[in-house]
């Protein structure tokens, strides 16, 4: 059933629907229709009314106005989750119509969440579990049992030009996940991840109707926050179009003593005629995080896991911090040379400044807590550029139709670093903690006052596709390769200048894709893909005796079949998978109290996603989920680890979100979220575990009107229950759940 409120390939509005909206706001459709002064469809100003030539409007005429913008409100406050998004070099593309499982989470479910990262976004995702990185605050995904660093989060297909450790998700329109492997769509991950999955975010441009929108948050225990969100489109047929987003918070969160602190500026601008597209986008990210509660590793004598600490208590010492500033942006053009061939061009990038000094907690006694303080200090500068273009081409042989696709991209990155630490470790207690100043750093690699550069990466590619149409659209099927060329370069810390190399590969690789989508109906779809993933070798990172050692890059084969259910407000898909690459993760060095970063054998996913997502009924919406995993290592150092599970790879999970619309309160909607984690093993020989849990949250929104312009009220509370887990065991290091949290906010819109 089509929506009546989508936008039509001009950009207008489709008529509205006022039987629909009547139904809704208990009125007739000729008063709404009075009220909203008559809405014609080809963007005009209606004529003028009886109130604009003088005339007092009639009581009954301005309370029906208001409802119909209470509304019309509460629409766009609406969860929306829509099936597709950006696929790299196949452009934009509904998700029925394309072999691969790919959803988007819009604006409008990031604001009335009150989403402060970008992994609060993805916590609606039954295939996407968030974890820190190694020994900071810089948030992980895991797709299908792999992790995605920030490093390889991607900006409209393009890598290389996002924050690398905190996203700010308030500067983008869409959140788009991709499940399974993406190195022929999107090109080598340049951080050596996103194997299992990718995550695509789209900024945020002007639309046909003007945005003038504040917001005030406050999250406990005692952060506040607020946004601004103006955009406005000029001159003929809108062809000029600006966007621009203000966003910051700042304090102490529900974790004791935990601070943060975060300022995201956007431009966004755009220009369009007939035949040429041109968008502009430039921002900047500051974020922060003091005296933050961080992961703990377990010592190479514990037998078993620990228990998790109160929920809101804060076993991190109070020198911990990080600082991360990022200017980045992109330039988007596309030319349309006739109907059948567009040309199109990506630039962007990104100059990231961060500094850190991270702990490092390891946990000797799982009974009485006790444990030792590593530190670290890093500042880290990184300077990135990144570039697309191709062509892309529609025509028809005879009964069939063709896409080609063709073109390349190219990605430059360099980043500067340099480490400091204590020796020997400080003593402290998981559950008593040992505050301590901040420890004298005598040990250091590199020049921390001026970092030098420690290593180069250089990707380049060209890629060719075909995506052949027949019987009216009904079967289509892509074939394409990617030609992938990888050069990585690793420089010791402690050589002075540009360093001495201590890691250096040239190497290059092809890896095709071919898709089969075929539609036994116009709403369904089964499909079927065999894609690789291409990324470069991990680098060894954190507190080990191995910084800044460089892995060889390596491939992955998926083999993916699903269906797909798709009748524009209500959406499912089905699909079962395998997937593979090479397992590392960080462990014990020795009995030293050291640790080493390695890669050890394969890991061989299988699995089984089920999404659902859209309305079930009048005033009922739900999206989420689950997903089977299992994580198999395979071609383990002398066989000892075959057959045991992946570390940190949770057998199952599950995630529903629910939105009802309260029918005895106009404008009132109550919302709830449940998350359910399977069992997570902690190490290799798979003899520590995390247990299985849960978590609720729950919340309410009210649309009302004041002086004729809407206001949004929003209250939340995040684990309702302040359950206490572990929330992750990834890479071989525990990770606590967040402690119930209140959050409230307000929106209008001028």
């Amino acid at each position: 059933m089509p929506n009546p409120c989508r936008p039509n390939r001009s950009g207008y509005k489709r008529p509205f629907n006022l039987a629909l909206l009547a139904l809704m706001a208990g009125v007739s459709p000729h008063a709404i229709a009075r009220a909203a002064g008559s809405t014609q469809t080809d963007g005009r100003k209606p004529a003028a009314t009886h109130a604009a030539q003088g005339a007092a409007p009639a009581p009954v005429k301005q309370a029906t106005r208001d409802e119909a913008i209470v509304v019309e409100a509460k629409r766009r406050n609406q969860m929306q989750v829509s099936s597709g998004g950006q696929l790299g070099v196949l452009g934009n593309k509904k998700g029925i119509d394309v072999p691969f499982n790919i959803r988007s989470y819009n604006a409008s479910l990031i604001l009335n969440q009150q989403s402060q990262t970008l992994g609060q976004v993805l916590e609606n995702d039954p295939s996407v579990r968030t974890t820190y990185g190694y020994g900071n605050f810089s948030e992980m995904f895991i797709i299908r049992g792999f992790q995605v660093y920030g490093d390889d989060v991607a900006i409209n297909g393009l890598y290389g030009i996002t924050p690398r450790q905190l996203v700010s998700p308030q500067l983008y329109d869409q959140v788009q996940v991709l499940n399974g492997a993406s190195a022929f769509l999107n090109g080598a991950a340049p951080g050596g991840s996103a194997i299992g999955g990718n995550i695509n975010l789209m900024f945020k441009h002007a639309t046909d109707a003007p945005i003038t929108r504040l917001t005030g948050d406050y999250t406990s225990s005692a952060m506040g926050g607020g946004s601004v969100d103006v955009g406005r489109r000029f001159g003929t047929d809108h062809a000029f179009g600006a966007r621009i987003n203000v966003a910051g918070m700042d304090g102490t969160d529900s974790i004791a003593h935990e601070r943060r602190h975060s300022v995201a500026v956007g431009g966004d601008f755009d220009w369009h005629d007939d035949r040429t597209r041109v968008s502009l986008d430039m921002n900047f990210q500051n974020q922060g995080v003091n005296w933050g509660r961080p992961a703990i590793f377990l010592g190479a004598d514990v037998t078993h896991v620990p228990r998790p600490v109160s929920p809101g208590a804060n076993f991190g010492q109070p020198w911990t911090y990080n600082d991360l500033n990022y200017i980045f942006g992109m330039l988007n053009v596309e030319h349309d040379l006739s109907k059948h061939v567009t040309l199109y061009a990506a630039f962007g990038g990104l100059s990231g400044h961060e500094q850190g000094n991270y702990q490092v907690l390891t946990v000797n006694d799982a009974s009485t807590g006790d444990s030792t303080n590593g530190n670290l200090y890093v500042p880290y500068v990184q300077t990135n550029k990144s570039t697309r273009g191709g062509v892309r081409a529609h025509f028809a042989t005879g009964p069939v139709k063709h896409e080609i696709n063709a073109g390349g991209s190219a990605l430059w990155e360099e980043s500067d670093s340099a480490y400091a630490y204590a020796w020997p470790y400080s003593s402290t207690n998981l559950y008593h903690p040992v505050y301590t100043g901040a420890p004298d750093q005598t040990l250091t690699g590199g020049n921390v006052a001026n970092p030098q550069q420690i290593s180069g990466t250089r990707l380049y590619s060209l890629f060719f596709s075909d995506t052949m149409s027949f019987f009216d659209n009904r079967v289509a099927l892509t074939g394409g390769f990617r030609y992938q060329n990888l050069m990585v370069a690793g420089f010791d810390y402690n050589a002075p200048g540009r360093g001495a190399r201590n890691a250096d590969y040239d190497q290059g690789a092809i890896t095709p894709v071919v898709g089969l989508v075929v539609h036994p109906t116009r709403q369904t779809s089964i499909y079927f893909n065999r894609i690789e993933g291409l990324s470069q070798g991990p680098t060894a990172s954190g507190n080990v005796v191995n910084l800044g050692q460089v892995f060889p890059p390596y491939r992955s084969v998926q083999y993916e079949v699903g269906a797909k259910y798709d009748i524009g407000r209500f959406a499912a898909s089905l699909a079962f998978y395998q997937i593979s690459q090479p397992n590392s993760y960080t462990a014990a060095y020795g009995t030293s109290g050291q640790y080493i970063f390695t890669v050890d054998g394969m890991q061989r996913n299988r699995g089984a996603e089920l999404n659902v997502n859209g309305e079930l009924m009048p005033g009922l919406r739900f999206n989420g989920g689950a997903t089977l995993i299992d994580a198999d290592l395979r071609r383990t150092a002398g066989g000892l680890q075959n057959g045991h599970s992946a570390i940190g790879v949770p057998n199952y999970s599950i995630n529903a979100n629910i939105e009802y619309d309260l029918p005895f309160l106009r404008g009132g909607t109550i919302t709830g979220r449940v998350v359910n984690t399977g069992k997570q093993w902690v190490n290799t020989a798979n003899t520590l575990h995390l247990p299985v849990w849960t978590r609720f949250d729950l919340g309410a929104r009210y649309t009302f009107v004041t002086a004729h312009k809407p206001v949004t009220l929003r209250f939340g509370v995040d684990n309702v229950g302040n359950a206490r887990y572990w929330a992750s065991a990834y890479g071989g290091y525990l990770l606590e759940g967040l402690p119930r949290t209140y959050k409230f906010s307000f929106t209008t819109d001028f």
